[in-house]
């Protein structure tokens, strides 16, 4: 089935049905064809509000869940992002409409490859992107505005509470892995703020030193 038949404005709909209203999250949405951010044998779907499977036991964050998740960071165009799990690169590209630049890092090296192809062919080129742990985050590159965590584990690990800067924004799943609550988290003096739940979700585990065991 054709971009046509189940064009960006099919998504643009279901982000705003779960109460997404930002309307510059919505134009990232509207310019962004997931259809170049999906496996070969996919696109059929890409325009559909669900999540692909891309290997690795891994699959893409639903879109309007990304949104939503996107959307508790309150992003105004000037943050340093930080994203852990880069999967194919659809989220890191609308993160990259949405602020000034973003750190991604990625686990597996051959999904980490397809995602710098695809931003690439996008002529997306405010991001850096790494292949690691990152549930320890990006040390060189901090201190970050905002942090999005695209798998579960039950609290912040310390290292991402440590690179968020004062008055940042930390977007996570917290749970075991398939049956978790987004929260939003504010960096203050003391430590991480807990501001509110954005919505119930099911996430892969995140592995990592800082995480699950791999």
């Amino acid at each position: 089935m054709t971009e046509a038949a189940h064009p960006p404005e099919d998504l643009v709909r279901a982000v705003r049905a779960v109460g997404v209203s930002d309307e510059r999250l919505l134009e990232a949405v509207r310019a962004t064809p997931r259809a170049a951010f999906v496996p070969t044998g996919h696109q059929t779907h890409a325009y559909h509000d669900v999540p692909i499977p891309i290997g690795h036991a891994q699959v893409t964050t639903q879109p309007s869940l990304s949104a939503m998740m996107i959307e508790g960071l309150e992003l105004d165009g000037d943050e340093h992002v930080l994203e852990i799990g880069t999967g194919l690169g659809f989220q890191t590209a609308l993160l990259a409409r949405l602020a000034a630049d973003v750190v991604t890092i990625e686990m597996w090296p051959d999904i980490a490859r397809q995602a710098q192809r695809n931003l690439a062919r996008q002529g997306i080129r405010n991001v850096d992107l790494r292949v690691g742990d990152g549930s320890g985050g990006v040390p060189d590159r901090t201190p970050y505005d905002a942090i999005i965590v695209s798998a579960a584990f039950p609290e912040v690990p310390a290292p991402l509470a440590e690179q968020l800067r004062l008055g940042g924004r930390l977007v996570q799943p917290i749970g075991p892995g398939g049956r978790e609550r987004v929260v939003s988290f504010l960096r203050t003096a003391t430590g991480l703020e807990r501001r509110r739940t954005l919505t119930p979700a099911r996430f892969v585990r995140l592995r990592g030193q800082y995480g699950f065991p791999s």
